[in-house]
């Protein structure tokens, strides 16, 4: 039983690194829906700044 030890050690290594994995998403409280529709939002702010700035690789 000398490896004991060191599974007790690597199963706690690995809870741990589990948890922090989980970190990052985090819930906004918003349903799927009301989700959707804000990173719609997002996206249509981010193509409308995107056309806007004037086009340098066309030269």
């Amino acid at each position: 039983m000398t490896r004991g030890n060191q599974r007790e050690l690597a199963r706690q290594k690995n809870a741990k690194k589990q948890n922090e994995h989980g970190k990052g998403r985090k819930d906004d409280g918003l349903s799927a829906a009301a989700r959707k529709q804000r990173d719609a939002e997002i996206m249509q702010q981010k193509q409308k700044k995107a056309n806007e700035k004037p086009d340098t690789k066309s030269k």
